[in-house]
């Protein structure tokens, strides 16, 4: 047994004051008139054997309540550790508000449990001792020790939100805190649902820092959530239909029938699917609609579920461009064939520029640069090409016949490709079609039926074999390969594209498709969706020539975003993100300014200038969470799990775990014990 306050005991010399009084206590005497004095030795005798009885019990009821009374001031108690903490505290308290919070539990949401937790742990410590209230949202305020009082304060105002972290970087913003103030006994208490995949312990080294763990469990694990969305293709086409990839998720362990799903898009919801989900399974859908106007999109997926709702919305934002721009570099004249194939599909522009005569500052205007067989490609284009590739767009290279094999291979070099061997004037017939390419992937039905292949008169030999093949020889060799480059990539053709040496003009259903499909490739495509929580960072066209104050903001409005710069109607979120900018780029950071999903308009000058779509993480939503059993296996030394049911009382319970079992309670009522049977003595028992 230990005491508090061991001070107190000095006290107990207040003992002697209850026996000297016995002692020296002398009663006056009354006098008594006896007829006869033959009974008086007698009488005496018994008289003072039960007067010397009565008063030596009294004296030991008042020195025993003396004791006990002193020893409740000690505060005994029954350590339940071999060393208990003495002096001043530091005590932090996790409480986890993440989405995953929201689930109930037998009484009441999780959230709310883990308040009521958090108060009753504050309690439980003294008004001398400091706090730190901590949530998931790492809030600047919450990384300093506090009173008691204001520590109560913080704790109301905790309120479900988006962030979720890690059980080890948790740790690690308590133990930053807790060592900031000059309390020598550090604790730190994590509140929270311990999900499988937020729990981390062992990537948390620290065994000096006492942490207990207090772990809340809802009543099932069941949720459907959108887990992301892509599209089919990097670059939706105008008048086009659009393929809509999405995957959704069945985290609990009960199959979900007839899910439905829906698309909102241009201010109408319609119904995409139905969907059946067994238990524990992920499935991946596509839904189809229509692009008819150019511009920034919005859409949104929902489904139907309940009670976890965070991840039923998916929010994605996208541009279509009203046209797809190509530019011909020749040296003679243009290739009727190239302007032909272009001729009929005014969703593209075509340009035709002298090599002699380029003008390099407008490469960025286009998606796709042909090299119809240049005979010298300089170092400058070189440069200029490299840049554009890097920068998302696509280069279609086509040799001459009689060219500078030194410049192309010095240019080839810039892209990582192979080199070209000496021209060889011999036929050779392809044989082979990548279709898993994007440039011929969804274009043929079957590849493999009826479809003739092109045959070169002539061609180069391209070594090392360092690209992806899209059209390839019989003997293995590459008739056009594709080489990446940053955002963009090289296509490059071993055969010149003169019909005396090639006859792929002649097949339409591979010349075309090579074209369109490399044109769109080269669009660089955006980024349709964001993660809330993440340091993002949004790179937006930024108008170069622009004059006057350029200041980005953000704008989010509470009923969809604003598109093509129509009225604003409703209320709206808005702020000035960090931004820079980087020539004819702007880079914005919105950071923590960001805190709900949807839509997100930049404006420069009131005009929206880009559509951004952000998305709640989807982390919290596999509610999974560890057992008390698994959560004790990852607990290391200094790690405690402190598991009570929810009508537990936590201020007993973290007293008991830091302080021992009190005893002061006990002493207390054995003192009123012992004066109780004092009174009882002196008012039954008559001498």
């Amino acid at each position: 047994m230990q005491f508090v306050f061991p001070g107190f005991l000095a006290a107990a010399a207040l003992i002697a004051i209850p026996i000297i009084i016995h002692l020296f206590y002398f009663r006056r005497f009354k006098k008594v008139y006896f007829s006869h004095v033959r009974f008086l030795q007698e009488v005496k005798e018994v008289t003072n054997s039960r007067q010397r009885l009565r008063n030596l019990l009294v004296l030991l009821m008042r020195c025993l309540a003396l004791i006990f009374l002193v020893l409740a001031f000690a505060q005994p108690f029954l350590p339940r550790s071999s060393s208990v903490r003495q002096g001043q505290r530091a005590v932090s308290v996790y409480v986890d508000n993440s989405f995953s919070m929201a689930a109930l539990s037998e009484e009441a949401p999780l959230i709310e449990l883990a308040k009521q937790r958090a108060r009753e742990i504050v309690k439980a410590y003294s008004a001398a001792d400091q706090f730190q209230v901590l949530t998931a949202d790492f809030e600047g305020r919450d990384q300093r020790l506090i009173s008691q009082e204001d520590a109560l304060a913080r704790i109301d105002e905790i309120r479900i939100g988006p962030a979720s972290r890690p059980i080890s970087k948790v740790l690690l913003r308590q133990q930053q805190a807790l060592r900031s103030g000059k309390a020598e006994n550090h604790i730190a208490y994590i509140i929270s649902d311990f999900q499988a995949n937020q729990t981390d312990l062992p990537n948390f080294q620290d065994t000096s820092l006492t942490v207990n763990f207090v772990p809340l469990r809802a009543v099932q694990e069941n949720n459907l959530s959108i887990d992301s969305a892509w599209f089919e293709s990097p670059v939706q086409v105008l008048n086009q239909p659009a393929a809509l990839l999405v995957k959704i998720s069945n985290r609990g362990t009960a199959d979900a029938e007839e899910v439905p799903l829906a698309l909102w898009h241009d201010g109408q919801t319609k119904p995409a699917a139905t969907l059946r989900l067994p238990a524990r399974s992920t499935r991946t859908d596509t839904v189809r609609f229509n692009i008819l106007r150019p511009g920034w999109h919005a859409a949104k997926l929902t489904l139907s579920d309940y009670p976890v709702q965070f991840d039923d919305d998916y929010f994605l934002a996208f541009y279509v461009a009203e046209r797809v721009n190509v530019l011909f570099i020749n040296e003679k004249q243009p290739n009727r064939y190239l302007v032909n194939a272009f001729a009929g599909a005014p969703y593209f522009r075509v340009d035709n520029a002298d090599v002699r005569t380029l003008d390099y500052s407008r490469f960025a205007d286009y998606q796709l640069i042909v090299l119809n067989e240049p005979s010298l490609i300089t170092s400058g284009l070189a440069q200029e090409l490299k840049t554009f590739a890097q920068n998302g767009g696509n280069v279609l290279f086509f040799p001459a016949q009689n060219g500078d094999l030194n410049a192309y291979n010095g240019f080839l070099q810039l892209f990582q490709a192979g080199n070209l061997g000496p021209f060889q004037p011999a036929e050779r017939q392809a044989a082979q079609i990548n279709t898993q390419e994007f440039v011929f992937r969804d274009v043929f039905l079957n590849a493999a039926a009826n479809l003739r292949l092109p045959v070169t008169h002539g061609n180069f030999r391209i070594a090392p074999e360092r690209g992806e093949h899209i059209l390839t020889y019989r003997d293995g060799s590459a008739f056009i390969a594709k080489y990446p480059l940053g955002d963009g990539a090289l296509y490059l053709s071993a055969a010149p594209l003169d019909e005396r040496f090639n006859d792929l003009v002649r097949h339409g259903e591979i010349f075309v498709p090579l074209l369109f499909k490399t044109a769109l490739a080269g669009t660089k495509s955006r980024q349709i969706a964001y993660t809330l929580g993440r340091d993002e960072v949004l790179e937006i066209n930024h108008p170069v020539s622009a004059t006057g104050e350029m200041i980005y903001k953000m704008r989010q409005y509470k009923d969809g975003p604003r598109l093509e710069n129509a009225p604003e109607t409703g209320t709206a979120q808005e702020f000035i993100p960090e931004q820079r900018i980087l020539g004819a780029k702007a880079l914005l950071t919105p950071g923590k300014q960001l805190d709900h999903a949807g839509w997100y308009n930049a404006l420069l000058r009131d005009s929206v200038t880009a559509v951004f779509a952000f998305n709640y993480d989807r982390s919290e939503s596999d509610l999974r969470c560890l057992t008390e059993a698994e959560l004790k296996q990852q607990a290391g030394p200094n790690q405690n799990v402190l598991s009570r049911n929810a009508k537990a009382n936590f201020t007993t319970v973290v007293t008991e775990e830091d302080r021992g079992i009190a005893l002061w309670r006990w002493c207390l009522v054995f003192a009123l014990l012992f004066l109780a049977v004092e009174a009882l003595l002196l008012r039954l028992w008559k001498t």
